[in-house]
């Protein structure tokens, strides 16, 4: 717990972005400005959390109405890991039944910080998704182009570390993926990972922003979204079925980093994975 806590203080400081509400298809639907403030207190040992979120005033004129959220941690709860670079990811530790579930998935590199919130309403269907552009205001570090799929193509070379909710020892491995188009509309994904002994190959119809991979029992879709961000969402989120929440942002190139929440057919959330890859051909 005391490296959560340390790997947690990785992402100190103000962070000036803003809140884009997505619709489901990943097209933007209103995009809020915010200002979120993480100060380290009490020699770190408290953080406190100060969010404003900037919105048009409803008259059209005058200053925008500010609404604002202030919290203060002194441990850091069960539905959250960090990871050593500051990435995290906080969400459902249970699905169930006619009950919400979610992720949000954080990155910080460079100066910047991408985060990514899924949620999926009772019935087990996407609902809401909120994508969160965050910059240090003295660092001028500029925003990544929205991701493509030309970005993508290629072969990755990665390492991976997969923690787990009971604080065990992480477990590292390699990984590579080795993604290309077939017939110019069709993106093949071939992953191998830990000692090549897993192989997991599909393919998914391109669709402007949007790949689905409908060929496995459990159908998802992946959405290319601004600043090098991408993330990858059930279609629906069954009971009795392991599934997984992903988001990935490409900070240069040739480096990506891929974070995947797995659950297993009981719905219990049993680990969290970072990978960070390298594209070593095209």
């Amino acid at each position: 717990m005391v490296a959560q806590w340390e790997n947690f203080l990785q992402n100190l400081g103000e962070w000036h972005g803003s809140f884009t509400q997505l619709s489901t298809r990943g097209e933007v639907i209103k995009d809020t400005p915010s200002i979120i403030s993480l100060e380290g207190l009490n020699d770190n040992k408290t953080v406190r959390l100060k969010l404003r979120r900037f919105s048009p005033n409803p008259s059209g004129v005058g200053e925008p109405e500010v609404s604002e959220l202030v919290r203060e941690y002194q441990s850091l709860g069960r539905d959250i890991l960090f990871f050593e670079n500051g990435n995290f990811c906080q969400g459902t530790i249970q699905l169930a039944p006619y009950s919400e579930s979610g992720a949000e998935f954080g990155f910080i590199y460079n100066y910047r910080r991408l985060r990514f919130v899924q949620l999926y309403n009772i019935d087990g269907n996407l609902s809401k998704l909120t994508l969160i552009r965050e910059k240090q205001q003295d660092k001028n570090i500029p925003e990544r182009p929205p991701l493509t799929v030309d970005a993508l193509l290629g072969e990755w070379q990665g390492e991976a570390v997969t923690m787990y909710p009971d604080y065990r020892h992480p477990d590292s491995y390699s990984t590579n993926l080795q993604l290309h188009l077939q017939n110019g509309d069709r993106l093949v994904q071939k992953i191998t990972f830990g000692n090549n002994a897993n192989v997991i190959s599909s393919s998914g119809s391109i669709d402007g922003s949007a790949i689905n991979f409908n060929e496995g029992s459990t159908p998802v879709q992946v959405l290319l979204l601004p600043d090098g961000g991408s993330c990858t969402c059930p279609v629906k989120v069954e009971f009795r079925k392991p599934i997984f929440f992903e988001a990935g942002w490409l900070v240069e190139p040739d480096l990506r980093f891929r974070m995947i929440r797995s659950y297993n057919d009981k719905g219990e959330w049993v680990s969290l994975t970072l990978v960070t890859e390298r594209k070593i051909s095209h």
